[in-house]
């Protein structure tokens, strides 16, 4: 068997969200892979995408990374074309930009060493401008940069960040934020930048929540973290929509490393360790 990994990108407006649903919904793993499955012609053994973060319905991709398992003369068959072919079969809302064949170790999920995403949000008093209103929030306050970046840099480290995930039976909440910071790329527009190790079900849209809210004087740049010290969800912290929301990129250790991070990321985390 042969592990191929694709970077690709999708505009998720018209998605719910990246993993399959029961109730037949559309999704980006679907979409991907009965496209794959055609392709390459494994109807009877159909392709199964593993991915390295799992988007909301509405959220948006610009570097998702995700891996398959194929036999060996199947790749060699089809990895001349295999681009070309997807980008005739796709829909034009997703699009695979690389496929090759993955070093010994990879695993698109678990040797993952960090997440980045954007959120982008407009502060005009007049709204975001229609041909952006599907990947820009809206946000009717006047938000201080300053602030924003104030109240961000307390959130950074490792913590349980109960208070800003849908909690899962059986799942930690415990994350290493590696980097919060925004900038004023627009006169109307923000930028969040929020980098982890690895994210909780809603914790960028609940964690860039609380911060909009330090940033436009609502609340002391302390509330963030105060909120995230409670472990509990504060009434006053709504997750936001999620079509201002990109996964930018998704970044590995060399491929020498690639097995023993496989290892350390399946560990059951603890604080400290």
């Amino acid at each position: 068997m042969t592990r191929v990994r694709l970077d690709l990108a999708y505009d998720g407006t018209e998605f719910a969200g990246w993993a399959r649903q029961r109730s037949g919904l559309r999704t980006v793993q679907q979409v991907l892979e009965e496209a794959l499955t055609a392709i390459l012609r494994l109807s009877e053994e159909p392709v199964q995408l593993t991915v390295a973060g799992r988007t909301d319905a509405g959220v948006h991709a610009a570097g998702q990374v995700a891996h398959f398992d194929v036999p060996e003369g199947v790749w060699l068959a089809h990895q001349e074309k295999l681009l070309r072919r997807l980008a005739g079969k796709l829909p034009m809302d997703v699009r695979v930009y690389k496929a090759e064949r993955a070093p010994e170790g990879f695993d698109a999920r678990f040797a993952a060493t960090s997440r980045r995403y954007i959120y982008r949000i407009c502060d005009s008093m007049e709204g975001t401008l229609p041909t952006r209103r599907s990947f820009v929030l809206w946000h009717n306050r006047a938000l201080d940069v300053d602030l924003l970046n104030e109240a961000s840099r307390l959130m950074l480290g490792e913590h349980d960040f109960a208070a800003y995930c849908k909690k899962r039976e059986g799942a930690t909440t415990i994350r290493r934020l590696l980097d919060v910071h925004w900038d004023r790329t627009r006169p109307d527009e923000v930028e969040a930048t929020v980098e982890a190790d690895a994210f909780c079900h809603s914790m960028v849209r609940a964690l860039v929540a609380a911060l909009l809210m330090a940033g436009d004087g609502r609340s002391a740049p302390e509330f963030p973290a105060e909120v995230l010290a409670t472990k509990e969800r504060h009434p006053s912290v709504n997750v936001l929509p999620p079509h201002g929301l990109t996964l930018e990129e998704v970044r590995y250790p060399s491929a020498d490393e690639l097995a023993a991070r496989v290892v350390e990321t399946r560990k059951v985390r603890t604080l400290g360790c």
